[in-house]
C-alpha cells in the first residue's frame, strides 16, 4: 500500500482471500483470479459480465448515486415480482446482475474520480456499453486506463463502435437489428419484415462481449499485452448474415425476394411440409418437419384415413419435389387436421413414428412444466435482500470441473461499498463516511 492507504498500479492478487467476505463460499472458481471494474448496464453491457461473474470473476459494478442508479434504465423497472414497487424491486435488473459486487461512485467529483482510478488500477478488465465517448469525456480514455494499468483490457460495447461515420448514432437493440438487416431477414412471403420481436441484438452483443473479454485476456496471459477491445453490436448483426451474403455472392439471390424469406419453411436444406400449425384451444400451437420420404409416409399413417378428405393422399407427395411444388395444399390439409387435435397430442403421436414435432410452449410451460430445465438447473433461485426468492436465469451450459454459480442476487445501490473501498482500495471508515456525506458515494 502506499503510504495514503491508497493500492499502487499493478496487478492484483489473485484469488484475494479478502474477495470472500463479499462474494458467496458456493461461486465457481474458473474465473475467480479476474476483476472486472464494470461500468456496463441494460443487457448489451451486463449481460457479458453476468457471463463472467457466474464463472467465478469478481465484477464490480459501478452506479452513479446521484439519480438512484438509474443511467441503467432496468433498475427500478418492470417485470416485478409483486405489488411492490422501487428502485431494487426490478426483475430483469437482478436477472441480469447476479453475482455481481455494487458500489456507487459520482463522477462529477475529482473524489469519484479517484475512487475509480484506484480501482481501475487493481483491475483487469474496464467493460463499458455507453455510447461512443462517453468513457473519454468522463476523464477515462484508454489511454489513461493504461496509464493506471498498463496491461489493462479494455472493452467497449456501442451500437455502431467507436470510430466511423456512424460512431455519434446512438442505439439499442432493436435499432441495431434493422440497421444490420436482422430485421429484414425475418418474414412471412409477402409480408413485410417481422423483425424478431426482442432486443435479440442486446443479448447477441453481450455474448460476443464476453467472448472478447475472454480472448483479450488470453492474449494478455500470452503476452502481457492489454488492448483496447472496440466492439459494435450493428457489427455483431452483420456477422450473422454469413449464409445470406454467401447466397448473393455466389448465385446473385437477395434475401428478400417474391418467395422470400418464408420464415415458415425451410429452403436449406428443403423440406415439406414444415411449419407451425394452429391446434385446439387459444393461441396453440405445433411445430412440424418432414425431412424427407420417409418422415412423410410415417405422418400420412398417423393421419391415416382422413388424408384424402384433407388433400393429403396425393401420390405427387410421395416425393419430396411433388410436396414442394404444392406447399399450400399440403399446408392447408395440415392445419385443417391440427385443428381438431391438441399440440400435445400432435407432439407425441408424430415423435412416436420419428417424426420430428413439438408444440410450442409458453414460457411458463417451458419453465414450470418440463422436466428437462428443471433437472439441468436452469432456473436458480436467488435470496434478494428486498424481493425475497426470486429464480433468474441459469447458463445454458455445464461444465464437469469449473461449472457456473449463481447464488447470490444482483447487488443493491451502493450494497458493497464497505468492501470495496475499505478492504479493496484501503478507505478507513471516517473516509468512507465522508464520502457518503459529501454525496461521493
Amino acid at each position: 500500500m502506499t503510504d495514503g492507504g491508497h493500492p499502487p498500479a499493478g496487478r492484483p492478487e489473485a484469488g484475494s482471500a479478502a474477495r470472500s467476505t463479499a462474494r458467496s463460499a458456493t461461486s465457481s472458481v474458473a474465473l475467480a483470479h479476474l476483476r472486472i471494474c464494470d461500468f456496463t448496464g441494460q443487457l448489451a453491457g451486463a449481460g457479458a459480465t453476468r457471463w463472467l461473474a457466474t464463472f467465478g470473476a469478481e465484477v464490480i459494478r459501478i452506479e452513479d448515486p446521484v439519480n438512484h442508479g438509474k443511467w441503467d434504465i432496468l433498475r427500478g423497472s418492470p417485470p416485478f415480482k409483486d405489488e411492490r414497487r422501487g428502485i431494487e424491486l426490478g426483475s430483469g435488473f437482478n436477472n441480469h446482475n447476479v453475482e455481481k459486487l455494487g458500489v456507487t461512485i459520482n463522477l462529477r467529483t475529482d473524489e469519484g474520480k479517484r475512487l475509480v482510478e484506484d480501482l481501475v488500477s487493481i483491475s483487469d478488465v474496464v467493460a463499458e456499453n455507453f455510447a461512443a465517448g462517453v468513457l473519454d469525456r468522463l476523464g477515462f480514455s484508454y489511454e489513461r486506463l493504461r496509464e493506471l494499468r498498463p496491461d489493462i483490457v479494455h472493452v467497449s460495447n456501442c451500437g455502431f463502435g467507436q470510430t466511423g461515420p456512424y460512431r455519434d448514432f446512438k442505439s439499442w437493440g432493436p435499432i441495431a437489428q434493422a440497421v444490420s438487416g436482422v430485421t429484414h431477414s425475418s418474414g412471412l412471403v409477402g409480408q413485410p419484415p417481422a423483425g424478431w420481436g426482442y432486443s435479440y441484438l442486446d443479448h447477441t452483443g453481450g455474448y460476443y462481449m464476453a467472448m472478447a473479454i475472454m480472448m483479450a485476456l488470453l492474449h494478455r496471459e500470452r503476452t502481457g499485452e492489454g488492448q483496447w477491445v472496440d466492439l459494435s453490436c450493428t457489427e455483431v448483426g452483420a456477422n450473422l448474415h454469413g449464409a445470406d451474403l454467401l447466397d448473393w455472392s455466389v448465385n446473385g439471390r437477395p434475401l428478400r425476394a417474391d418467395d422470400l424469406p418464408d420464415s415458415n419453411h425451410s429452403s436449406t436444406p428443403p423440406m415439406a411440409p414444415h411449419g407451425v400449425y394452429a391446434c385446439v384451444g387459444d393461441d396453440n400451437w405445433v411445430a412440424i418437419a418432414c425431412r424427407d420420404d420417409h418422415d412423410w409416409r410415417s405422418l400420412q399413417a398417423v393421419i391415416g384415413d382422413e388424408a384424402a378428405a384433407l388433400g393429403l393422399a396425393d401420390d405427387d407427395f410421395d416425393r419430396l419435389e411433388g410436396r414442394l411444388a404444392d406447399q399450400e395444399v399440403l399446408d392447408r390439409g395440415l392445419a385443417e387436421w391440427c385443428a381438431e387435435r391438441t399440440r400435445w397430442d400432435i407432439e407425441a403421436d408424430l415423435q412416436a413414428v420419428g417424426v420430428p414435432a413439438a408444440a410450442v410452449r409458453r414460457p411458463g410451460e417451458r419453465i414450470d412444466g418440463d422436466i428437462a430445465t428443471g433437472s439441468r438447473g436452469m432456473w436458480p433461485m436467488v435470496d434478494h435482500p428486498v424481493m425475497g426468492g426470486v429464480r433468474v436465469d441459469g447458463q445454458p451450459v455445464t461444465f464437469s470441473a469449473t461449472n457456473w454459480s449463481i447464488t447470490s442476487a444482483s447487488p443493491l445501490l451502493g450494497q458493497h461499498n464497505r468492501y470495496v473501498f475499505g478492504e479493496l482500495l484501503g478507505r478507513s471508515d471516517d473516509e468512507i463516511e465522508k464520502l457518503e456525506d459529501t454525496g461521493v458515494i
